[in-house]
């Protein structure tokens, strides 16, 4: 039995090792920087998005406020979507999805116009690094042993 736990033990320590070794790894750590750093991006473009985009959007359609286009499933009418919420009443709620809608579409063109800035600024990086001078070829030191050789 104390062969068992020996061994229990020491699969454990290597498994931890390994556990450690993956962890500490780079790839590891930026994706974790990367979801962290997502996470408060996401409150800065939801705030850019429901603060800024969406009312400017809904003053251009008229001052339609869609979060209040809604279908009532069963009997009864309701000035708003809160009434019907409050009343307990089964609604499709059509302009929570359009505006989820319009704001996945800012969001995916304002990500997109980042992303692709940021690919310009690395190409314009790579372009303005200086070119490593390339190393000899094989066939250029076999040249020169051979010029040796005759030389001798």
């Amino acid at each position: 039995m104390r062969r068992i736990a020996q061994k229990t033990t020491i699969r454990w320590g290597v498994i931890l090792q390994e556990f450690k070794e993956f962890a500490v790894k780079g790839n590891v750590l930026d994706m974790a920087v990367g979801i962290i750093i997502g996470a408060a991006f996401t409150t800065i473009v939801k705030a850019l998005v429901d603060g800024i985009m969406m009312p400017i959007v809904g003053y251009f359609l008229g001052g339609v406020d869609f979060t209040n286009i809604f279908i009532v499933l069963g009997d009864g009418e309701y000035a708003s979507l809160a009434a019907a919420e409050e009343a307990d009443a089964a609604v499709l709620k059509w302009g929570v999805f359009i505006n989820a809608m319009i704001s996945f579409i800012i969001v995916a063109w304002i990500l997109f116009i980042i992303v692709r800035n940021m690919n310009k600024l690395k190409k314009e990086d790579v372009e303005a690094a200086p070119a490593e001078p390339a190393g000899p070829t094989q066939e250029e030191p076999l040249g020169e042993i051979r010029d040796l050789l005759a030389k001798s």
